[in-house]
């Protein structure tokens, strides 16, 4: 029974009174983490530790003034710390909910496609191959339904379903479309009753994160060992074991780079987030990271570069060609009709398939009220479009009549073999389809048979007497950001390669107006005849390959892998899933995409707009070149720190640095590197660069080097200046406070230069600040003056308040370092010809 039969479904405003009162179709397990779990896992992080024993080490000296105020940076710093996980949390929850499988119901008699969670109760859902089944129901309509149900019962086969069974939510549908009346929705679905959380997202392993652990383990290690000498030094020198171990304790705050880790996330979470934005749903965050590196965009035909708005552009036959486009309804000349009939004979009763829908429009225009149409005729029999023919028949029965019509319609060269035509015939056909899709046109060959009621029915398609009709050209215009958005990416050195089902000439066509190198294609066929090398060569330079079967994108993706390409690879149906999975970088299409397509991508396009990949590509440029930043930022404060801890102990002077002042550093870095370096926009020539290598590791030995240089430049002006004031006799309090000036405002000028990447000069200081970069600096600022010229809070950093021409002096002394660090990044930053752009 059609799908036009079927009852209209609940009203909208019934299924929204529905959805307040039952709530969402969603198992009630939130995985959103609540304040306590992350004020937990704060209590647990190693600087928490630290600053705890040295509160507790303050206590046992007796000193319960210099423990409060140590406390209370530390209710400052977990405070922040618990709001950078709240943000990122924020993002993540965001992803999960769009991520969500989503369902077509029938509301009020149209289709409309909704999240999964909104299904309610009695709702009517349309299911088609590759959906995942939304919720528990009973089936009113089923055509070759057949659905997965491992994840419940751990059987892989197929299980055919008939109107009147039951369906499960969280089972896929393998095969067929169907129609469902839905009975149990979120924890009520069997599903719901096992307890299985069917979505998350998570940050996968990955390269760079994998990267970050092996640094942070490194720095750990050297920062237990530096700890442990400079507690055996403090003690062996001074005799003191609580300052000692106060002393070490300091140290390890400078050394620990627990800011790494939250960095990373913080920056991952938030891109997808931006991405999300964007209309690009990342489901595995680790996807935004390898955007950046990837080289090669395989991308289909229908629906990524065109408009996936088919529509018959002419009709061919016996020689006649008609241009359809400009007819007017009931114009289509008799000798047409048969044509056009059979097309539609050959096509799903309620089809899905945009061809078959554009059949189906023409004929409800033109064959309107003849007796072309044959809406009481039976379906009996389907021969199903398969890998080795590339056509597909269908079986009538018209109830009185003494033969079945059988109806076949696919690629022209399969349609003609069917038709066993004579090969003069099969050439003049084969050239008619040149022309056709030399014209940009997707083309299709139709045919007929007649079948004697009564007999048993062939098993192939081969088997029937078809006789030829004509071809079918259809239209799908080229989506209209296209041209650009691969001119961006030819730019970016982004090698964009199309992989077709279709005709090679329309293939062609549609490469030339798209801007794809297409001076040569190869199709299915070719490759499948290729040896290993051939192939490879072929793969490394064609970029149109037409006619290609399913398991074919695979291999194509898996050989230019092998070539150390990083591949993303956009698709929508079931069989793309495998080379959508194995490739760096899975695309999905959000609107015409399966389900099963979605889940095995990294990211959906949610409105199927080419452009958003190119978009994509740059916010994961644009993420690394801000992550890395932030790296060089980061290691290199902790340098004078370090310095700071350990040289005084070594020269025998005061310390500077106690686990008070590290706390306030700390409120420095964090904002810095998660609000100001995550908040930066892009250069102006990031898509004007190659690609990322996919070994290129975070930080390369020049840019480290740069890190080293850098806080060493701090390191050497702040000890330079503690040194030269002790040894003028100044008290130690004076020189400390000065010398505390000089590294806060020398992280701050800092920021400067790290934040402009590999932009050099003045003038790139202050291009493109933010109003947030600012604050941060002014705040700072701010910050720095009250403690070193109030005199109470002065005192509580055991600092004496300086004059403020001696504050002006230190200041001016950290921020002139500016000049230093601009010089070092000029000397250590790779250079690339895209980097010199203006």
């Amino acid at each position: 029974m059609p799908l036009s039969d079927a009852p209209t479904g609940l009203d909208p405003a019934t299924a929204a009174q529905r959805l307040r009162a039952e709530g969402p179709n969603d198992l009630g397990t939130s995985q959103r983490r609540t304040l306590r779990a992350m004020a937990w896992d704060v209590v647990r992080e190693p600087m928490f530790l630290l600053l705890l024993g040295a509160g507790g080490i303050y206590l046992a000296m007796g000193d319960a003034h210099e423990a409060l105020i140590l406390l209370g940076f530390v209710v400052v710093i977990m405070a922040i710390t618990v709001l950078q996980e709240r943000r990122t949390d924020n993002a993540l929850t965001a992803l999960r909910d769009l991520s969500s499988p989503r369902a077509l119901v029938l509301r009020g008699g149209a289709p409309v496609r909704i999240a999964g969670r909104e299904v309610v109760r009695e709702d009517l859902l349309l299911l088609a191959e590759g959906d995942r089944i939304a919720a528990d129901g009973t089936l009113v309509q089923a055509h070759e339904l057949a659905t997965n149900e491992s994840m419940l019962t751990g059987e892989s086969e197929p299980v055919a379903k008939q109107p009147g069974q039951a369906v499960f939510a969280g089972t896929l549908v393998v095969s067929g479309q169907g129609l469902v009346r839905v009975s149990a929705v979120g924890r009520h679905t069997e599903l719901g009753r096992i307890g299985q959380s069917l979505d998350t997202v998570a940050l996968q392993a990955s390269p760079l994160r994998e990267e970050m652990a092996r640094l942070t383990r490194r720095l750990v290690f050297v920062g237990l060992a530096l700890c442990a000498l400079l507690v055996a030094l403090f003690w062996a020198l001074r005799g003191d074991a609580l300052h000692a171990v106060l002393a070490g304790i300091t140290l390890a705050m400078g050394i620990l780079p627990q800011e790494l880790p939250v960095i990373m996330i913080v920056f991952l979470a938030l891109a997808a987030r931006r991405l999300a934005a964007q209309q690009v749903l990342t489901r595995r965050l680790n996807a935004v990271e390898t955007l950046g590196q990837t080289s090669v965009l395989c991308v289909d035909k229908t629906g990524t570069l065109t408009q996936n708005r088919m529509a018959v552009a002419a009709l061919c036959i016996a020689g006649q060609e008609l241009d359809t486009q400009a007819l007017s309804a009931d114009s289509l000349p008799e000798a047409f009709h048969e044509l056009l009939e059979y097309a539609v004979l050959a096509s799903e009763i309620d089809p899905h398939d945009p061809m078959e829908q554009a059949f189906h429009r023409m004929a409800a225009e033109h064959l309107r009220g003849t007796e072309h149409l044959h809406p009481e005729w039976l379906l009996a029999r389907e021969y199903e479009l398969s890998p080795q023919l590339l056509a597909m028949s269908h079986l009538w029965r018209d109830g009185g009549a003494a033969e079945d019509t059988v109806a076949a319609k696919g690629a022209p060269e399969a349609v003609a073999d069917l038709c066993h035509l004579p090969a003069a015939e099969h050439a003049a056909v084969s050239a008619q389809a040149a022309r056709l899709a030399d014209r940009g046109l997707r083309v299709l060959g139709v045919a007929k048979a007649r079948h004697p009621v009564g007999q048993d029915w062939p098993g192939l398609q081969h088997d029937f007497a078809f006789e030829w009709l004509g071809l079918v050209g259809l239209a799908d215009p080229l989506r209209p950001e296209v041209p650009e958005a691969i001119a961006q990416c030819g730019q970016a050195g982004i090698r964009v390669v199309m992989i077709t089902g279709d005709h090679p000439r329309t293939a062609s066509a549609i490469a030339a107006q798209a801007g794809i190198a297409h001076e040569r294609v190869v199709t299915g066929d070719a490759m499948a005849a290729m040896p290993p090398a051939a192939l490879a060569d072929a793969v490394r330079k064609v970029s149109v390959f037409a006619r290609i079967k399913p398991h074919q994108k695979l291999a194509l993706v898996e050989t230019l892998q092998a070539q150390g390409e990083v591949v993303a690879m956009t698709g929508d149906g079931v069989n793309d899933a495998p080379a959508l999975k194995a490739a760096h970088i899975g695309i999905a299409m959000g609107q015409r995409g399966t389900d099963v397509a979605r889940e095995a991508a990294a990211l959906v396009l949610l409105h199927d707009n080419f452009a958003a990949i190119v978009q994509a590509v740059h916010r994961g440029r644009q993420t690394f070149a801000n992550l890395r930043q932030a790296m060089i930022y980061t290691l290199a404060v902790h340098v004078p720190i370090i310095g700071l801890a350990l040289l005084p102990v070594l020269f025998g002077w005061p310390l500077v640095l106690a686990p008070l002042h590290i706390a306030f550093l700390e409120l420095v870095i964090d904002p810095a590197c998660s609000i100001v370096f995550e908040a930066e926009g892009a250069a102006t020539n990031l898509m004007q660069r190659p690609p990322r290598r996919a070994n290129e590791p975070l930080l390369p030995g020049r840019l480290l080097g740069l890190s080293l240089l850098q806080g060493g430049a701090v390191t050497a002006a702040v000890v330079g200046l503690y040194a030269a004031l002790l040894g003028r006799g100044e008290p130690p309090g004076l020189a400390s406070a000065a010398a505390f000036a000089v590294l806060v405002a020398g992280n701050a000028a800092l920021i400067l230069p790290s934040r402009s990447g590999a932009a050099s000069g003045w003038r790139s200081l202050w291009q493109g600040l933010t109003p947030v970069s600012l604050w941060v600096l002014g705040g700072t600022l701010a910050a720095l003056t009250a403690i070193t010229t109030v005199p109470w809070l002065a005192g509580a950093f055991k600092f004496m308040p300086l004059s403020p021409a001696q504050w002006l002096g230190a200041v001016g002394t950290g921020l002139a370092l500016v000049t230093v660090f601009e010089t070092a990044k000029r000397w250590a930053w790779p250079k690339t010809p895209a980097d010199q752009a203006p």
